[in-house]
């Protein structure tokens, strides 16, 4: 591909651990705009999080490589950024397009407007890709200026802007002494020019001829803007402009009864497809097994209640107690802190803890990970799960923090559900769930009296360890949950 001199092309960077590939969620540029150094250019969505992506380059953007929802992997092109003074001779350049079209072929000069706008029909959501390199060019539609004598072209009709025709345009045009046939858009001969091949793309989606729109970019260029200004003005309330005689109901039989129901299709793309391709994995690859009991966490809930009245600056939830009993179980259960490695045929338990906690989001269930969870107190404990959850609701946690867990705490209880079997975050060999905390019967030294009821679940690799291991993990955490002194005591 030919460049124009000063040309830089931002390649998609690599946005965190074991991301090959993002979304583009929205450009927050367009061709024609200039853009400083480190200025945000898109957003995108990766299997973890939505990014901000700056340009490291300054100058006027000359090509938007992908379209909005395509995903682009790591390496590729973004974004073309062109010098101020590369740029504007480039734009100048269109005023000279005519006569390069009367000395080479249409389909030549067709090429080269593609090329100063950034190789064509790459940057409109069909370039290449990872093996079709082999694809051919499309090779460039005679017009009746290239046509053989020998062999004549009828000429394109030519596209009509959108809107109510005009007197005398209800029957097609005579072929005899129609005139020449109409230029390509983007040549100079006539009209505002068009250099992106996206603005010819979006014009000609709309039925618009961008060669008889205002252009607003430099030198005249049409941008994506004017087409966008074109169609709004296109779609306006069709009674505004339709006379009265018009909206009298017609005398035909009438369509009556609600249209019919479609089927809703959701792409699975994004953080839904990479929630979806790991518990897929976790399914086929770990033979996982749920156990569970039913806990009186009358005593954690007064235990919190003390540790705040006494500590108001400094509060604690119970996620955060939950989190301290877990820590404390798998110091003494670390074969629940651990991962097979298939390919090695070798169980690694981690020397530390990285904390899971599952998190439902807008954008879906997201598993933020605080590392060194066992280094922390109780009351940093809190601070970073609040701090944690909250980030990862609002999609601001960078990728890396949503990897390398090694063991999950799940609270689905609120969302007033009592149990479930939990499927494994893969790779991590275990993960607790904690179900809804309700007033229950229950008997206290043979007596009958109602107390807080919660559920604890196990579900864990039966690879890394039997039921003795996981049933005494599940134990423990249950008794810490009854009785928190004995937290005090295992510490």
């Amino acid at each position: 591909m030919t460049t124009v001199t000063g040309d830089q092309v931002f390649l998609l960077p690599d946005l965190g651990e074991g991301l090959t590939e993002a979304e583009i969620v929205q450009w927050r540029v367009a061709v024609g705009d200039v853009v400083t150094v480190d200025q945000i250019v898109v957003e995108v969505e990766t299997a973890k999080a939505v990014v901000d992506v700056p340009c490291p380059y300054a100058g006027r953007v000359v090509a938007l490589h992908g379209a909005v929802g395509e995903v682009r992997p790591v390496g590729r092109p973004l974004v073309t950024v062109a010098s101020l003074d590369a740029a504007t001779r480039d734009a100048g350049a269109v005023a000279d397009a005519g006569a390069v079209a009367d000395a080479e072929p249409s389909g030549h000069a067709t090429y080269r407007e593609e090329e100063r706008a950034g190789s064509g029909n790459v940057l409109i959501g069909y370039g290449t890709g990872p093996g079709d390199t082999g694809r051919r060019r499309r090779r460039a539609r005679p017009t009746a200026a290239s046509a053989s004598p020998t062999r004549p072209v009828a000429p394109e009709p030519p596209i009509r802007p959108a809107g109510p025709p005009s007197a005398g345009s209800a029957g097609p045009p005579s072929s005899a002494g129609s005139g020449p046939a109409p230029r390509p858009s983007g040549s100079a001969g006539g009209g505002s020019p068009v250099i992106s091949p996206i603005v010819r793309r979006l014009a000609r989606e709309h039925g618009l001829d961008p060669t008889t729109l205002t252009g607003t970019g430099p030198g005249g260029v049409v941008r994506r803007s004017d087409v966008e200004a074109a169609v709004a003005a296109a779609d306006t309330p069709t009674a505004a402009r339709t006379p009265p005689s018009a909206l009298t109901p017609a005398s035909g039989p009438v369509p009556s009864g609600p249209p019919a129901a479609e089927d809703v299709v959701i792409p699975l793309t994004g953080v839904r497809k990479a929630i979806a391709d790991k518990l897929s994995r976790s399914r086929r690859e770990i033979p996982e097994v749920t156990i569970w009991v039913d806990v009186d966490a009358t005593g954690l809930t007064q235990t919190r209640a003390a540790i705040n009245a006494a500590r108001p600056d400094q509060p604690v939830s119970l996620l955060a107690l939950l989190a301290r009993i877990c820590l404390s179980g798998l110091r003494r259960y670390p074969q629940l802190n651990a991962r097979v490695d298939g390919e090695g045929q070798r169980i690694v338990q981690s020397a530390g803890v990285h904390l899971g906690i599952a998190a439902q989001t807008d954008r879906g269930l997201l598993v933020p990970v605080l590392r060194d969870a066992q280094r922390l107190t109780t009351a940093e404990l809190a601070v970073a799960l609040a701090e944690t959850t909250a980030a990862a609701r609002t999609g601001t946690l960078p990728p890396a923090r949503l990897t390398g867990g090694t063991f999950t705490l799940n609270n689905y209880g609120v969302f007033g559900v009592d149990g479930s079997t939990p499927i494994i975050n893969h790779p991590e060999a275990a993960l607790l769930g904690v179900g809804r905390i309700v007033d229950k019967p229950w008997v206290v030294d043979g007596q009958l009296a109602v107390r807080k009821v919660t559920q604890l679940s196990l579900t864990f690799d039966h690879r890394v360890c039997d039921g003795g291991v996981a049933g005494g993990f599940l134990r423990h955490v249950a008794d810490c949950v009854e009785q928190p002194a004995l937290l005090v005591a295992a510490v």
